[in-house]
């Protein structure tokens, strides 16, 4: 039942951003930074793997480096999302929005980033996952000066349903950085390729960049020193 309300979540959310986006109330409310986190659920990762995925992100969110990057922006707050991809046309919504700006909210949104049940994926479908990505931030609760899209995974694009190029170009269009955290755990994509291919089609926006991971043991402090770099890389302001 879980993983069918999660499907008709993603649904909806592709379909009608606009009637997602909440009371006026709550589009009021702001943070520095909206983050969504597009992770890499898709055949080539088993079990283990994806175990030291979840728990490198969640040990990046609560990190105390990664919180004191959090206050040291003007409202001390972002929002986190996260989105697991493989399947064309079939990226989902695992962990909605959550406040962070505070030890406590970090391990709450931990322990979510945690425990949130996999989504079955397939093949290495990134742009529909920017699609998705890019409906997700309509509907946030809170605005932010920022938004950026985090996109890890160990291939490249593969079988989209939009090809990573044009979805990343339409979230650049629209103010959005996308940024690549490039996992080389095979020897297909070691030596740089995989980081070539995102910086080719998948990243975009200004500042936007690409981390490496040698592998998914190195995903931890790859993840960590990311979100720093994306939280504390400007300043948030509103015109």
């Amino acid at each position: 039942m879980r993983t069918m309300r999660a499907r008709l979540r993603r649904r909806s959310v592709l379909a009608a951003p606009a009637l997602l986006a909440g009371p006026a109330s709550a589009q009021a409310a702001a943070v520095d930074l909206l983050l969504v986190l597009a992770v890499d659920a898709s055949g080539s990762i088993d079990e283990d793997e994806f175990a030291l995925q979840r728990e490198g992100i969640a040990e990046a969110v609560q990190h105390p480096a990664v919180l004191s990057a959090i206050r040291s922006k003007p409202r001390g707050a972002i929002g986190i999302a996260m989105v697991e991809w493989g399947s064309p046309g079939g990226a989902e919504t695992v962990v909605d929005w959550t406040r962070v700006a505070d030890a406590s909210s970090a391990e709450a949104a931990a322990t979510a980033l945690r425990e949130a049940p996999r989504s079955r994926q397939s093949f290495n479908a990134i742009g529909d996952a920017l699609v998705l990505a890019g409906a997700l931030l309509d509907a946030a609760p809170w605005r932010a000066a920022e938004r950026t899209v985090d996109v890890s995974g160990d291939g490249p694009d593969m079988r989209s349903l939009v090809p990573a190029p044009a979805a990343r170009d339409a979230l650049v269009a629209r103010g959005v950085v996308v940024n690549g955290l490039a996992i080389e755990a095979s020897s297909n994509w070691r030596d740089g390729r995989l980081a070539t291919r995102f910086e080719r089609d998948v990243i975009g926006g200004p500042g936007a960049f690409v981390m490496r991971a040698e592998d998914r043991r190195d995903f931890a402090r790859a993840m960590r020193a990311k979100l720093i770099r994306e939280i504390a890389g400007s300043p948030s302001t509103f015109g």
